[in-house]
This record gives structure tokens, sequence and C-alpha cells, in this order.
């Protein structure tokens, strides 16, 4: 299996509900952030952040896409591995609704806390980095995403880029990978109150280790 859509987008930007809606047009597995500890890959994570030639074959081996972090930190080299896969970089309305909705749930000290070591590490060298650790700082962020997003407009051509936001539905993405729109409902999945609900059960993050 080979990668044919490459989430671009960061956290929080819609990726768990684009996730599902790729597999249920037909691309097999889509590889998110949820999948990284139940796979047992945050050590390969940390490797492929300090590594030249990533290994993405190993990672993403069952998989036929990928949204989300950490994946979306790594888009420049994944276009270069993938050079036939279409891009994907799912937005918010706004980089504010993006920076509350962040620290609401992936970025907020409840559940930095609640995280085990060795996920830490790997987040540190995949995502928190970008901001300079500063996580919880808005100008920060919202800095770091709009230069994300304008570098990946900007190096994307338009027939192989969709800019994608929550809402969108079926239609933009099915036109753009050339696929039927299903007869079921665009998913609708992860929402912060929903986050927050679940955030006490970690083993959707960390393949049940606390």
């Amino acid at each position: 299996m080979t990668i044919k859509v490459i989430g671009a987008g960061f956290g929080r930007t819609g990726t768990l509900s684009l996730k599902h809606a790729l597999e249920m047009l037909g691309f097999g597995r889509c590889y998110h952030m949820m999948e990284a500890g139940p796979a047992g890959h945050f050590g390969l994570w940390e490797v492929a952040a300090q590594a030249e030639n990533p290994d993405w074959h190993g990672i993403f081996a069952d998989f036929g896409a990928t949204v989300d972090w950490p994946a979306a930190t790594f888009w420049r080299s994944l276009i270069g591995y993938y050079p036939n896969a279409k891009v994907i970089l799912s937005v918010r309305d706004s980089a504010e609704a993006w920076f509350e909705s962040t620290q609401k749930t992936i970025f907020s000290e409840q559940l930095v806390a609640m995280l085990p070591p060795e996920m830490k590490d790997m987040l540190w060298h995949t995502i928190w980095r970008l901001f300079d650790g500063k996580i919880n700082d808005r100008d920060r962020c919202i800095e770091v995403y709009e230069r994300h997003n304008a570098e990946v407009i900007a190096a994307i051509p338009d027939d192989k880029l969709l800019v994608y936001k929550p809402g969108d539905g079926w239609e933009p993405l099915c036109n753009f990978l050339g696929r039927p729109v299903p007869p079921e409902p665009y998913p609708r999945l992860n929402d912060s109150a929903a986050f927050l609900e679940g955030i006490g059960n970690m083993d959707r993050f960390n393949g049940g280790k606390h």
C-alpha cells in the first residue's frame, strides 16, 4: 500500500473527521495521531524527526492516507517520498479559532500533564518544537500556524492541493479526489466538547499505557 493522500493541516482542523471521510471514500486506513500509540510508533517518529531520510515506509506500510500530526509536520518530506499523492490542507475559519481549540484540547495543561514520558518525547520532536515549546503562547502559535499554511499553499500546485475547512462537506473533497459522494453524511467527530468528555481515557493516544 502507498500513501495517496497527505493531510498537511495541523491538529484541531477537523482531522479526525477527515480521517474517517477518507476511509469511507476507499483510501484504506488513514494515519492520525490516534494511531501512533497503539501502533508502537512513538520511537519511530522520534527517529524520523531527526533523520535525513526518514523511514516512511516503516510507518505507513499499512496505510493509504495520512492526516493530522505528527505526519503534517513532515509534509515536504512526505510529498518527496510519495510524489503522486494529493495534498489536503485542513484549516479552521480563523487562526484564532484554531488556537482556542488547541488550548481547550491537545495543548491544554490538563492533557499534557497526563501524557506518558515516551509520548511527550515524541510530541516535542514532532510538534512542540515547531512552537519552540511555547504551545500556550497565543502569538507564537498563531504565527506558526499561519506561516505553515502559507508555505503549503505556496509550495503545492493548485491541481494537487485542496484547502479544506470543517463544514465544507463531501462535495469539494470528492471532486478533488475523483470519488463519488457517499450517501452517508460527512462524519463529524472530535469537536472540543467530545474531546473533553474523553480526556480521561488516554488509551486513544498511548495504546493503553498511563
